[in-house]
C-alpha cells in the first residue's frame, strides 16, 4: 500500500511516495510553478552504497596515530556505546589539556531544512553548554559583502535584503536593470531553511512583460534567463569594479550624476570624485581606461552611463563578483554607482544585491517570526573568519587583520563538524588537506561517505531529512511546511539531536541540552511557540497543521530600518545606521584601518590572477567556479539529478568553442583542467554562452584525489577547488577569493581512471 508524505527541502517542497517502508519516488507538489529536479533525485541517494550505516573510527586514530593519514586510512565500525565513549572522552581531554577554545565548532554549511533538526544549531547548543568553542564568522558565499555593507549603508550584514526593491516593485516602476554578475535562474531553485513554492521565475517574467529592460554584465551569457532577452556585455572576470568606475566617470564629467542625492544623502563624494578624475594618481578612470581593462567598449560604457541616468534604473550586483580578490570593491562601488545614477531611493529602483541567488531574494522583504532550536551563549569569545580555517590549523598563534581588529588564530585541537562539507567549499583543497592533519581529532556527523567523512577520525551516521519529524520555514518564504518522517533511518543512523543528547548525558548536562523534551515534543513546542508569537488566529493548531502540511505566514510590510526611500525624503529624520547617518562613499573608519588592499573609498585593485596578469602566459583561461544547477553545493551529488548531469562520470566543464578548437577539444571529451595548485578531470561542453578566455566548472563534485595533499595531483571527478587559491579578498573581510584563478585545459588522452568519489572507504575489523 502506497503512502504519500510531505517533504520540505532547501530546493522545494515535494510529496514522497512510500511503499512498505521503501521510498519509491518523490513528486513535486501540484502548486509549485517551477519545481526543482533535485528533489526526485534524492531517491537514488537514499540507499546507495555510500550511506554511512554504523559508527566508524579511523583505524590509525584507534591505534594512537593523530593525523598524517586522514583521507587515505581504513575505518573500523564500532558500537554506538563505544563511539559515544570515544567522543565524550576526547572532548574532556582536549578541554582539560588545551582549553575550551581548542574545540572548533564552526561547522559551516547549509545542513538540511528543518527548524529543530538544524545541524549547526544542535552542535552549537551542545558545545556551548559543554564549555564553549571557537566559532567561525561570515559565510563563504558573501563574506566580503557582509563586512563591507555595514560600513557603507549600515545595519546588520543581511539587512539590505529588506531595503532593496522586490520584483513586483521593479515590474511596476523600473525601466532598466543592469545586473553585474548576472541573474542565473538556476540559483533560485534554493532557499535556506525550506521552500514551499518557487516564485522567482514568474516574477522575473512579469518584469520583462512590464517592459523592464535587462543588461547582463557577466562572462556568461546564460547568467540571465532567455525570456528576459537581456543585452549581454561579456566582461573580463574580476573587472566589474573597473567597469563601474568607467560608467561613474562618464556620469561625472557629463554632469549626469544626481548631485542633490549625493550632497544630501551621502558623504565623501568629493574625495571619491577626485580619485575618479585621476587627481590622486594621474589616471582618469574614464570609459577608455575601463574599456582596456574590462573588454567592454568605450562606446558601450558611455551609452550605459547615459541610459542609467536617463531612465528609472536599478543596479544589481550578484554574490559571485565579491568572491574574488578585493571582492569588497564591486559591492561598495555598486552602491556608489546607484547613488550617482539618480534612482536611489525611488520605488522599484536604486540598488540591490543577490537577486536570484535564492528564491526568497526579491520575493519578500522578510517573513514572520518562526521559532528554532534555542541558542545558548558561547562562553568562548574566540572566532575565525570562516575562510581562514586552513590558516588557523597551519599557523596557530598567527595574528591577522579583520575589519579593523587584530585576531590571534587559536590552537585548534578538536574539530567537530556536522551539516557541511569543507572539502567542497574551501579553496586549494590540497592545502586544506595538509592543514587537516594538524588537529588531534576530527569528529563528523554524516549520512554518506563523502570527502569530509573520509577525512575524519570518528564518523557518526545521521538520519537524513527524510528520516525524522520536523517543520520548515525558509528565509523570507511566506509558508511553514510540515516534515513528517518518510521512512526509518538507514542502518543504525541517529538524528544529530539524539547523538548530542547521548553525549550530553555522558558529560553531565543532558537535562540542560534536552530540557526534558523528546524530539516530538520539541517539534510541537517550537511550532506552538511560533503560533503564540504570531497569534492563535494566524496559524492552525499543531495537529491541524500536521494534517494539512502547509500553513501561510503573515507578510511583513515594514517599515524596515535603513530605508533608502526614507533617506531620500528626509535624511535628517531618517538617517542610516552609519557613523554619518548617510551612505558612506568615503568611510573614515575604513580609511583609519590603514589597509593597503582596501582604501577609504571604492577603488580599482588589480587581482593577483586575471586575464591581464603575467601568469596568463602559462594559464590563459579564467576559471569561473559558480554554483551548480544539479544540486545544492555538494548536497546530493550522489542524487539522480546530479549523476545524470555528469559526462563520463565527471563534472561538466564549459569552454568557448574557439578555446576548445585551439586545444583540439571536442564536446563530450574527458579533459584535464590544471594549474600549479592542482588538476582535475572533467567532461567538456562547448558553448558560446561562455566568453573566450573563460571556462566554467561548477562547485560541488565530491572531491576524488589520487594523492590528497600533493599539489598538482589529479582529482578524478571535477572539483574546481583543487584549482582555486586559498587567498583572502583583503585584510578587511578575509573572505574567500575563489573566482580569482587562472587555469589551462587540455585533452586527456591517457587511460581514464574510475571515479571513486562515491565509494565508501575500506571497512576493516579492529586490530
Amino acid at each position: 500500500m502506497e503512502r504519500r508524505v510531505s517533504v520540505a527541502t532547501h530546493w522545494g517542497s515535494y510529496v514522497a511516495v512510500v511503499d512498505s517502508g521503501r521510498l519509491v519516488r518523490i513528486e513535486p507538489t501540484h502548486d509549485d510553478p517551477a519545481p526543482s529536479p533535485i528533489g526526485p533525485g534524492m531517491v537514488r541517494a537514499a540507499d546507495d552504497s555510500a550511506r554511512v550505516l554504523r559508527p566508524a573510527v579511523r583505524k590509525g586514530w584507534l591505534d594512537g596515530e593523530r593525523g598524517t593519514a586522514r583521507g587515505s586510512d581504513a575505518f573500523v565500525e564500532v558500537s554506538w556505546d563505544h563511539a559515544i565513549t570515544l567522543v565524550s572522552d576526547e572532548l574532556r581531554r582536549v578541554r582539560s589539556r588545551h582549553g575550551d577554545s581548542a574545540v572548533f565548532g564552526g561547522s559551516y554549511g547549509w545542513a538540511s531544512a528543518g527548524r529543530f533538526h538544524h545541524a549547526q544549531g544542535q552542535l552549537h547548543r551542545f558545545l556551548a553548554l559543554g564549555g564553549g568553542y571557537t566559532d567561525s564568522r561570515n559565510t563563504y558565499s558573501t563574506a566580503a559583502l557582509e563586512v563591507i555593507l555595514p560600513h557603507v549603508i549600515g545595519g546588520h550584514p543581511w539587512s539590505y535584503q529588506s531595503r532593496m526593491p522586490m520584483w513586483d516593485e521593479i515590474a511596476a516602476n523600473c525601466e532598466l536593470v543592469v545586473a553585474f554578475g548576472g541573474l542565473a535562474l538556476k540559483n533560485s531553485q534554493i532557499n535556506p531553511g525550506g521552500l514551499a513554492r518557487h516564485q522567482t521565475r514568474d516574477l522575473q517574467r512579469q518584469c520583462r512583460e512590464a517592459g523592464v529592460r535587462f543588461v547582463n554584465v557577466s562572462p556568461i551569457r546564460s547568467d540571465t534567463a532567455g525570456f528576459l532577452d537581456a543585452e549581454w556585455l561579456p566582461v573580463v572576470p574580476n573587472t566589474d569594479t573597473a567597469a563601474m568606475l568607467g560608467i561613474a566617470h562618464t556620469m561625472l564629467v557629463n554632469g549626469w550624476h544626481d548631485e542633490d542625492f549625493l550632497s544630501r544623502c551621502c558623504v565623501g563624494f568629493d574625495r571619491f570624485a577626485s580619485y575618479l578624475l585621476g587627481e590622486q594618481d594621474g589616471v582618469p578612470k574614464d570609459a577608455a581606461w575601463a574599456a582596456e581593462i574590462t573588454g567592454i567598449s568605450r562606446e558601450t560604457i558611455t551609452d550605459l552611463a547615459r541610459r542609467l541616468t536617463a531612465r528609472r534604473s536599478l543596479i544589481m550586483v550578484n554574490y559571485a563578483v565579491q568572491r574574488a580578490d578585493h571582492g569588497e570593491q564591486p559591492i561598495w562601488m555598486s552602491v556608489v554607482l546607484a547613488a550617482m545614477a539618480g534612482s536611489m531611493g525611488r520605488p522599484g529602483c536604486g540598488w540591490g544585491a543577490g537577486y536570484a541567488t535564492m528564491d526568497a531574494t526579491g520575493v519578500a522583504p522578510d517573513r514572520a517570526f518562526v521559532a528554532t532550536i534555542p541558542a545558548v551563549s558561547n562562553p568562548v569569545p574566540d572566532f575565525i573568519p570562516v575562510a581562514r580555517i586552513a590558516d588557523a590549523l597551519l599557523n596557530p598563534g598567527q595574528v591577522i587583520d579583520y575589519d579593523g581588529s587584530r585576531l590571534t588564530l587559536p590552537d585548534l585541537r578538536l574539530i567537530y563538524w556536522c551539516g557541511g562539507n569543507p572539502f567542497h567549499h574551501h579553496q586549494d583543497l590540497h592545502r586544506l588537506t595538509r592543514a587537516w592533519q594538524a588537529p588531534d581529532t576530527v569528529v563528523v556527523h554524516e549520512a554518506w561517505w563523502n570527502t569530509t567523512a573520509k577525512f575524519a577520525d570518528i564518523v557518526l551516521p545521521v538520519a537524513t531529512t527524510l528520516e525524522r519529524d520536523d517543520f520548515a520555514a525558509g528565509f523570507s518564504d511566506p509558508h511553514i511546511v510540515a516534515m513528517p518522517k518518510v521512512r526509518e533511518p538507514a542502518g543504525e543512523s541517529r538524528t544529530d539531536h539524539q547523538i548530542f543528547a547521548a553525549l550530553a548525558s555522558r558529560l553531565g548536562f543532558e537535562q540542560e541540552f534536552t530540557e526534558s523534551r523528546s524530539e516530538t515534543d520539541w517539534v510541537r513546542h517550537l511550532y506552538e511557540q511560533t503560533r503564540a508569537k504570531l497569534g492563535s488566529d494566524v496559524l492552525p493548531g499543531f495537529d491541524d497543521f500536521w494534517q494539512s502540511s502547509t500553513a501561510e505566514l503573515p507578510a511583513l510590510t515594514g517599515p524596515f530600518p535603513g530605508s533608502f526611500e526614507d533617506l531620500r525624503t528626509d535624511p535628517e529624520h531618517f538617517p542610516l545606521p552609519t557613523p554619518s547617518g548617510r551612505i558612506e562613499i568615503f568611510s573614515e573608519e575604513i580609511d583609519s584601518f590603514g589597509y593597503d588592499d582596501c582604501a577609504g573609498h571604492p577603488k580599482w585593485f588589480e587581482p593577483a590572477e586575471w586575464l591581464r596578469a603575467g601568469l596568463s602566459d602559462r594559464f590563459p583561461l579564467h576559471l569561473i567556479s559558480n554554483q551548480p544547477a544539479s544540486r545544492l553545493h555538494s548536497q546530493y551529488d550522489n542524487g539522480g539529478h546530479s549523476l545524470g548531469s555528469k559526462i563520463h562520470g565527471r563534472e561538466p566543464v564549459t569552454l568557448n568553442p574557439a578555446d576548445a578548437a585551439a586545444r583540439g577539444i571536442e564536446s563530450g571529451m574527458v579533459v584535464r583542467v590544471h594549474n600549479d595548485r592542482g588538476s582535475c578531470l572533467a567532461g567538456a561542453v562547448l558553448s558560446d554562452d561562455v566568453m573566450p578566455g573563460v571556462v566554467q566548472l561548477s562547485t560541488g563534485a565530491w572531491w576524488d584525489p589520487v594523492q590528497p595533499g600533493m599539489s598538482g595531483t589529479l582529482d578524478r571527478h571535477g572539483n574546481p577547488n583543487v584549482l582555486t587559491a586559498d587567498r583572502p579578498c583583503s585584510r578587511l573581510s578575509q573572505g574567500p577569493s575563489a573566482h580569482s584563478a587562472l587555469v589551462d585545459v587540455e585533452r586527456y588522452d591517457g587511460p581514464v581512471p574510475d571515479v571513486l568519489a562515491f565509494a565508501p572507504p575500506d571497512l576493516v575489523p579492529p586490530s
